[in-house]
């Protein structure tokens, strides 16, 4: 019969879809079938790269290391990774070694081989691989066995792929494996490399066995993994936890505990700035604000079930009111209460508090509220992975007749919202019910109802829309977006997920205009997610040179001499009474030592005036990327900062003023 080789002689094509599904060249095509190619440079072709990569890497550990037990090698963005466990934690000269021997692989040209075994077959064969057995044994249900685990095991047929020398044809290592994966190891060429080493939990639990994690990346040519490298360069110079300790915005003192980090000044000067901007947005658009605690009793998520669907991400009970004698008996039994980790079944209390008509609805509650979260302490990142966190959260509650048009006017506000601080490019997901129905709760004709409506709404945008049938919460469909920053990076941000459940559980009830009582459909709306994690997104995309608007400091004062110092005050002055965050630098540093300083610490426009700037009444800007408009007006130079500050204008050089 006829193989991909066959169809597809280009090398190139790493990869063949048959009937839609992913397939090795060497599979065998019938003619009443349809094929199409896959590309090393496409996304699943880039997929079956990195993952090809992650078994030769496997390969190479095992050929220096026989003892070391394989635990799974999925691909990921950009790269892949391998876990193993071994007794001795890897070395930077293990990996040095690892390399060299993943070279003589590659060289070496091996084939990937797929064949069909058995349950039974494949024990036998990875009798000696404890991981590899226990994926075995929850074939079928890889969600509940580890995150990756679908490269190695689903619910068809298991497969082992041999790397088999091209030359003598005898297997050279084998691994559990779906695949499908490149003809052979050649095609990794020069373009793969080794990043980093990382523990990690056998199936992502801190009961399982801790293994050492390799991660890689792959890409189709050594200029691809060159200009990765690079990306990779720029990321490490706007990471910002680097860009948090440099310009003194936020800190994580050892004293208070990880995942939990203090505002400075400048920091809260430009968070304040984001939150106050929205806040006023969220009131102009018909939001009220609300304020709820921090911490409540344990009643409340045993209702709201969180307690169930979410015991593990909530920090340990405090136990409070109990009383005991002078003997140590207790006689009166305490409370348990929780540090929230949500804000939204505080939101309900508050709709619970009174009756509701329809007249009322809908009703839109949002509170930057902060809550907790139990967070493994080797998941920590910064502020894009913390213990304690604020939520920009808001819960709408509205009739089924009001769902679609309200759904309307949350994601336009979003988008508008997120644009206001220059993110341009997004996307969109709609995340659908299982076909199970055992894993969603409602009825099915709600369900599409509301499905139907998130992606009017969705497709009515113009943005690029992805459909993810089964990946809805069991509570409600819901429309995520996402946003790729400038090093091209995409990022989860805002979420409008429905909820049938919570309404039914807390019993929610408003007044229809026929006098029944019905049941309100609540929308839950994160629109920066996180405040802190979004906040470390901007100041990544910008790398630290934030709009002028979003400045901690937006304006210095430089005097070419101590003489005119008192000059430039006074223009700082005019510019504070506007509003404007203006500082003179009155230190003993010489000038270029002061407008070092000040670009250094990502100051947009410096001030210079000397003496004549003062004998005409202006002043000279200087730009970050060191371009200088002089001889400017006072009252021009106050005009044109506080103009760029209301546009909310990214200020890099003398033509963004």
């Amino acid at each position: 019969m006829t193989t991909g080789f066959d169809l597809y002689p280009d090398r190139n094509v790493v990869a063949i879809r048959v009937d839609g599904e992913l397939k090795d060249l060497a599979t065998e095509v019938a003619e009443t079938q349809t094929t199409e190619p896959v590309t090393i440079d496409s996304p699943d072709g880039l997929n079956i790269l990195r993952h090809s990569t992650a078994h030769v890497l496997a390969q190479a550990v095992q050929t220096i290391n026989p003892a070391a037990k394989l635990g799974i090698g999925p691909f990921i963005a950009d790269g892949f990774y391998y876990d193993f466990g071994v007794d001795e934690p890897f070395t930077p000269d293990d990996l040095k070694a690892i390399k060299r021997e993943m070279q003589r692989i590659v060289k070496e040209g091996q084939r990937f081989v797929r064949r069909v075994v058995s349950d039974e077959e494949a024990a036998a064969e990875l009798t000696s691989e404890p991981f590899k057995l226990e994926l075995i044994g929850l074939k079928g249900g890889t969600k509940e066995a580890a995150e990756g685990a679908n490269v190695e095991v689903g619910a068809g047929e298991l497969t082992i792929y041999d790397n088999v020398d091209a030359k003598s044809g005898e297997t050279r290592w084998k691994d559990l494996c779906r695949g499908p994966h490149v003809p052979s190891t050649r095609l990794l060429g020069n373009g793969w490399d080794i990043v980093r080493i990382a523990g990690a939990y056998w199936r992502g639990s801190e009961k399982n066995p801790q293994l050492q994690r390799i991660y890689g990346t792959a890409w189709p040519t050594k200029d691809d993994l060159k200009a990765y490298q690079d990306r990779l360069a720029e990321a490490a110079r706007r990471d910002h936890r680097k860009l948090g300790r440099e310009l003194d915005l936020f800190s994580f003192p050892d004293e208070i505990g990880s995942g939990l980090s203090v505002w400075h000044p400048r920091g809260a000067i430009a968070r304040g700035e984001m939150e106050q901007h929205a806040r006023r947005r969220h009131i102009a658009e018909g939001y009220s604000y609300v304020y709820t605690p921090h911490i409540t009793k344990k009643d409340l998520f045993v209702t709201s079930n969180h307690l169930v669907t979410y015991a593990d991400g909530i920090w340990p009970p405090i136990r409070m009111d109990e009383e005991r004698d002078d003997e140590g008996n207790v006689t009166k039994q305490g409370v348990d209460y929780y540090l929230k980790p949500m804000n939204c079944p505080m939101h309900i209390l508050i709709y619970k508090e009174r009756a509701r008509s329809y007249r009322d609805l809908p009703l839109r509650f949002a509170e930057n509220g902060t809550v907790y979260r139990n967070e493994l302490s080797g998941a920590l990142h910064g502020l894009t992975r913390v213990r304690g966190f604020t939520q920009d959260d808001a819960h709408l509650f509205v009739t089924p007749e009001q769902l679609e048009e309200e759904t309307t006017k949350v994601l336009e506000f979003v988008l508008s919202l997120l644009k206001d601080f220059g993110l341009e490019d997004f996307r969109l997901e709609l995340s659908m019910r299982d076909d199970e129905k055992s894993k969603w709760i409602g009825e099915e004709d709600v369900w599409e109802t509301a499905t139907n409506a998130l992606r009017r709404v969705a497709q009515s945008t113009g943005l690029h829309l992805v459909e993810e049938p089964g990946e809805a919460a069991f509570y409600g469909p819901k429309i995520d977006l996402k946003v790729t920053d400038a090093l091209g990076r995409s990022w989860q941000l805002s979420t409008v997920q429905l909820d049938f459940n919570l309404p039914e559980r807390f019993e929610l009830e408003y007044t229809a205009a026929d006098g029944s009582k019905q049941r309100p459909i609540m929308i839950h709306r994160a629109l920066f997610g996180s405040i802190e994690r979004f906040f470390a997104i901007l100041l990544e995309h910008y790398a630290g040179d934030f709009p002028l608007w979003l400045a901690p400091q937006q304006v210095v004062g430089v005097p070419v001499a101590d003489e005119f110092a008192p000059y430039l005050d006074e223009v700082v002055a005019t510019l504070r009474a506007e509003g404007v965050r203006a500082e003179l630098d009155r230190s003993d540093d010489r000038m270029q030592k002061k407008i070092r300083t000040h670009s250094t610490g990502k100051v947009p426009l410096i001030l210079i005036a000397g003496e004549q700037d003062r004998s005409a009444g202006t002043v000279s800007f200087r730009f970050r990327d060191g371009s200088q408009r002089n001889g400017v007006p006072i009252d021009e130079a106050v005009r044109l900062v506080t103009g760029a500050i209301a546009a909310k204008s990214l200020i890099l050089a003398d033509e963004d003023l």
